[in-house]
This record gives structure tokens, C-alpha cells and sequence, in this order.
């Protein structure tokens, strides 16, 4: 499903973000990528979403390159990836409902689509009950989850998680990785960025190690990150 070949990403003062990165995820697998800052692991996750474009090597995404698309085809391949970062990026003014919809609304979806899928989507979530709260009415965990519910309203094939623990204690932490495995067992590529030791541990699932924007280690299920 996805597939780097040969990428390297150099920025205009010479900086390696990405050294010639070899890495195929399968459809359906639960990868955490981790590593120090500055290893190149959200370089990467830029690169699968075309925000950013390699120096060399090929970003493979359901056998389509991403160097070919056009500048129309960038809207509909973000539409099959869901994105949840550190910091939630949440719009204030409007309550779990709209922050949802408004997903949606900006790719004209009619009203009636909006109301039958936006209470599904908090559904999954197990916010159902706070689609009328606002952003600050919301716990650490729950705007994480509230995050979530917008990167699924397009029913995605692939999640993009980077950091999405880093503002949350352990608890809300730990639901929000639960909720990610169950993503993933319904079918839906999960792609988690972290640093934390025993989310990656507890998960279980294949490990790849990033340093000074190399794969140093690819370890498959059952696999340690060992710092």
C-alpha cells in the first residue's frame, strides 16, 4: 500500500532530513516509526501526504507515484489519509459537531451527508454525547478523540498519527491508542509516530527505528523498542 523507494530529502542549506529511505507498509498493518527529534519521522509523514517532495526516490501510495499527480489530485489523496498531530488543531469557535463537519463542508458535501455521518464518526470516538462542547469544554483525551472522529470522516484507508499522546497523560494516552488499534483492526492503515517507550512496547506491532534520517532498525510484531 505505501512504498518509499531510494528517499532522500536535502534541504537548501545541506541539511539530510531523509538518507536514501527504503520502506514498505502493507495494507492494513500497524507501524510505529520512532526515534529521537530530528531523525526525519515527520519529514516522512510529509512526504506520504505530498506536503512535502523528495530530492530523489519514488513515494508509492496504491500503486500511484505521488511525483505524477497533479495539483487536483493532491486534495483527493489527503481525502483517503487522516491526520491526527500533537496539538489537536481544533477550531475554538465551534463545538465537537461542527469541528467534524466542517471536514465535510469544505469539500461540499451536502447537509444531509453531514448529519448522517458526523454523529457516526463521534460515535467511534465515544463522544456522542459531547457533540454540543466546545474545544475548551473538552478534556486533554477527549479533544485527541474528537481529532480523530475529523480524520475518519472521509473514511480513510490510511491514519497518519503524529505524537498523539505527546499532550495527554498516561491514561487519556493509553485510550487514545486503544482507540487507534481498534481503527486498525476494522481495516485502516495506522501509521503512529512516537517516541514513547511503553506505547510501543505495550502495541506489540512492528517497530521501524529512525536516526539522522535513516532506517537503523525494522522490527516486525512482537519486536522491543529499544532506546
Amino acid at each position: 500500500m505505501i512504498d518509499l523507494k531510494n528517499i532522500s530529502s536535502i534541504y537548501e542549506d545541506k541539511f539530510i532530513a531523509l538518507d536514501d529511505i527504503n520502506l514498505k507498509i502493507t495494507r492494513g498493518e500497524m507501524v510505529s516509526i520512532v526515534g529521537p527529534a530530528g531523525a526525519g519521522k515527520s519529514t516522512l509523514l510529509r512526504m506520504l501526504t505530498r506536503e512535502q517532495v523528495p530530492t530523489a526516490g519514488d513515494v508509492t501510495i496504491d500503486g500511484v507515484n505521488l511525483s505524477s499527480l497533479s495539483s487536483d489530485d493532491i486534495p483527493l489523496l489527503r481525502r483517503k489519509i487522516g491526520t491526527i498531530f500533537q496539538d489537536f488543531k481544533l477550531l475554538s469557535a465551534r463545538n465537537a459537531f461542527e469541528n467534524v463537519a466542517f471536514a465535510l463542508e469544505v469539500v461540499g458535501a451536502t447537509s444531509g451527508r453531514i448529519q448522517e455521518d458526523v454523529p457516526k464518526a463521534l460515535d467511534i470516538v465515544g463522544l456522542s454525547s459531547k457533540s454540543n462542547n466546545f474545544p475548551y469544554q473538552l478534556s486533554g483525551g477527549e479533544k485527541q478523540r474528537l481529532a480523530i472522529a475529523r480524520a475518519l470522516i472521509h473514511r480513510p484507508t490510511i491514519i497518519l498519527a503524529d505524537e498523539p499522546t505527546g499532550n495527554l497523560d498516561m491514561v487519556a494516552g493509553h485510550d487514545v491508542i486503544q482507540l487507534l488499534q481498534k481503527i486498525n483492526e476494522l481495516g485502516t492503515t495506522v501509521v503512529l509516530v512516537t517516541h514513547n517507550r511503553e506505547i510501543v512496547d505495550a502495541l506489540s506491532r512492528r517497530v521501524v527505528t529512525m536516526e539522522k534520517g535513516k532506517i537503523v532498525r525494522d522490527q516486525t510484531e512482537n519486536g522491543k523498542y529499544i532506546i
